[in-house]
């Protein structure tokens, strides 16, 4: 049974198991749970993760929406059937209602977009808990409270779109009413 604190810590050390294809979001999350008192272990795809969970239990897990080979809408319904208890909280750069839904539905405690940082995350495990909810205070979550910018807005918002015409360059920029060259200008910068 989980204890709820306001840092995310609990008295007995939790087993999480973070998948993300990204080797500097997925070592410096790592190194932060560690020093929350988890025990990490990392994937960086479906294949590593299963194998993972097949050799040992988890409490918790976060799994990155989009990786190469299967996705973490596939991962989570396969580690929720392996592991029945395990808490999966989905991270993703590319969130839409139609994918928040579906790992709702596939037992996912929660969705956190990208950019995240371990206290979204915790934040996140520790809106699902009803213990949590019912026993600690609310904390400011500034990152909740901040309304993307425009430019923000419009960058993830051209990613999704690419991301459904499968990186089609020309399909996307169709589908969004700019030139093609536009949109390659607009995707060669960092997001906002």
């Amino acid at each position: 049974m989980m204890r709820c604190a306001i840092d995310g810590s609990s008295a007995l050390m939790k087993r999480l198991l973070l998948v993300d294809d990204s080797f500097s979001l997925r070592e410096h999350l790592s190194k932060a749970f560690k020093r929350r008192g988890y025990e990490v272990m990392t994937a960086v795809d479906y294949d590593s993760a299963m194998t993972l969970a097949q050799q040992q239990p988890f409490d918790q897990a976060v799994v990155d929406l989009r990786m190469p080979g299967p996705s973490g809408l596939e991962l989570l319904r396969d580690l929720r059937s392996l592991q029945p208890n395990i808490q999966v909280v989905i991270l993703t750069g590319f969130g839409s209602i139609a994918n928040t839904v579906e790992a709702m539905r596939l037992g996912a405690v929660n969705y956190v977009p990208k950019p995240a940082n371990v206290d979204d995350i915790l934040a996140a495990f520790r809106a699902a808990d009803p213990e949590c909810k019912a026993n600690v205070p609310a904390l400011p979550n500034h990152s909740a409270e901040r309304t993307p910018s425009l430019a923000q807005a419009e960058w993830e918002h051209m990613q999704r779109v690419l991301s459904d015409c499968n990186g089609n360059i020309s399909q996307t920029a169709l589908r969004l009413g700019i030139t093609r060259r536009s949109l390659q200008r607009k995707l060669r910068k960092y997001a906002p």
